[in-house]
């Protein structure tokens, strides 16, 4: 998880990411008056899986 994005890989974050700033993905929030929050830039390395633990 990154920035309330949910991917297994960094591949699909950075998509995640691109979809948010496109609003190619998600949809609208009703009743909120500003803008769209931008997302962070990612990180200048690659993400990695934390593991399952249980």
């Amino acid at each position: 998880m990154w920035w309330n994005f949910v991917g297994r890989s960094h591949e699909e974050i950075a998509q995640a990411r691109a979809d948010w700033m496109t609003s190619a993905r998600f949809g609208e929030v009703e009743g909120y008056d500003g803008g769209r929050l931008s997302a962070p830039q990612l990180p200048p390395v690659a993400l990695k899986p934390r593991g399952r633990v249980r």
